[in-house]
């Protein structure tokens, strides 16, 4: 696996990813050293995952725009999600 092969992985594996490291770290065990490398980590997959879903959002407004409809309507949880 490249190192970019690393940095940027898909939006599913960077979560699953992401949730082991927050467990690891959760868990109290590493070095000062492990927890900071970790932290960098999660941190580059929690980008990765901001913009996956911004990308995903700007394709279904592209695709909703395609169809004729130019009103974009939020999903019935995202009231609750902003909370």
């Amino acid at each position: 696996m490249t190192k970019k092969a690393a940095a940027t992985p898909n939006f599913e594996t960077a979560l699953v990813e992401l949730e082991k490291i927050v467990d690891t770290m959760e868990a109290g065990d590493q070095t000062l050293e492990d927890a900071l490398k970790s932290f960098q980590r999660g941190i580059e997959l929690a980008r990765s995952c901001q913009q996956g879903l911004k990308d995903a959002e700007q394709r279904v407004e592209k695709l909703i725009q395609q169809n004729g409809e130019a009103v974009i309507e939020p999903l019935a949880d995202d009231d609750e999600r902003s909370v």
